[in-house]
């Protein structure tokens, strides 16, 4: 990693060693673990914010009048809702 920067972390005892087994486990450094975590963090974040975004330009009523529109073809075979 050529592209890095340092950062002085402080994690309460007990989130540092669950932190530390789970990377253990998992065969990789804590550092790995926990840049790993951050990244998830900051995608999960991320798409969070784009459909929060994409919500707000959504036409509700364009979308009601495609559900609703007459027209289309009827179920194939294979279509069906199997009840649980």
């Amino acid at each position: 990693m050529s592209n890095t920067s340092t950062y002085p972390l402080r994690l309460p005892t007990s989130v540092k060693s669950a932190a530390e087994k789970l990377a253990k486990e998992e065969g990789i450094s804590l550092n790995q673990f926990v840049a790993t975590a951050v990244a998830e963090k900051l995608s999960a974040m991320s798409t969070a914010a784009f459909f929060a975004e994409r919500s707000e330009r959504a036409d509700f009523e364009a979308f009601r009048a495609i559900l609703t529109r007459q027209g289309g073809e009827p179920p194939g075979d294979g279509d069906e809702i199997v009840a649980s």
